[in-house]
């Protein structure tokens, strides 16, 4: 979803059409149709990008996370990073059209971060992390994402293992994540600080742990070692998992065993 504002513009302008969700505020339509010469107005349309609702109810991750949590989470920070980004995306007419996607790569500038980078990738994150979870999840992945788990890590137990001591031993606020190495056509643990996210190096995220403090410190306050678990134990998405690494599937190969086995 995304909202939009129009200036005034010249018809050499493209135009960019969108939809207008409910809660779309501060629109300024100009009255005046013509230029001074008498010739036609048309708008130029600039496109911002709108707060994702998470794939289940704020309630249904109880009581591993609950609804407090998801409030202030989702509704305040991630909302906060949204309207950070909209506010200067409203500055950069360079980054106009672009999906998130192409926003996090194209600002994070080769690693050298224009300003807009922190706020596109931290949208792009907790979408992603919020599709991480499920209702009932946790437990271990089937067939073969199961399979490649085990190729990959030995066991499924070593990869849960290396996964919790990788969010353990993270130092300050960041993120964990199972991605494909694309070169490498394996999985792979990764951490990553702050905003940084895996698509900047071409990676693939499979699922993902946000380990900033305020994701668990409400639930569990100093002790992230519980939410860790927690997340592997009852939250994680084994389905969003298979489901991400079957269309990754169609960009690397990796071989035996397919992905998913009948």
């Amino acid at each position: 979803m995304a909202y939009c504002c129009c200036t005034s513009a010249p018809s050499s302008f493209h135009h960019l059409v969108t939809n207008f969700p409910p809660h779309s505020k501060r629109l300024k339509i100009p009255h005046q149709n013509r230029w001074p010469d008498g010739t036609q107005r048309t708008s130029k349309v600039y496109a911002y990008h709108g707060l994702k609702t998470p794939p289940y109810k704020l309630d249904a991750l109880e009581p591993y996370m609950s609804q407090r949590t998801l409030e202030m989470h989702w509704g305040a920070h991630h909302r906060g990073y949204v309207e950070g980004l909209n506010k200067q995306l409203e500055k950069n007419d360079a980054l106009y059209g672009l999906t998130m996607d192409e926003l996090v790569k194209v600002t994070y500038n080769n690693g050298n971060p224009l300003p807009e980078f922190n706020n596109a990738a931290q949208v792009w994150n907790h979408d992603f992390f919020w599709e991480s979870m499920q209702p009932g999840g946790g437990d271990t992945p089937k067939l073969g994402l199961l399979k490649q788990i085990e190729k990959d890590f030995g066991s499924f137990t070593n990869f849960r293992e290396n996964f919790i001591e990788a969010a353990l031993t993270l130092f300050g606020s960041g993120w964990v994540w199972l991605v494909l190495k694309r070169k490498e056509r394996r999985l792979e643990i990764i951490k990553t600080s702050n905003a940084i996210t895996p698509l900047v190096w071409d990676d693939i995220p499979i699922i993902s742990l946000d380990v900033w403090e305020h994701s668990y410190y409400l639930d569990y306050k100093n002790d992230k070692g519980k939410y860790v678990s927690m997340f592997m134990n009852q939250l994680v998405s084994w389905d969003a998992a298979t489901a991400r690494i079957m269309r990754a599937e169609a960009f690397v190969n990796l071989g035996e065993p397919k992905i998913p086995v009948a």
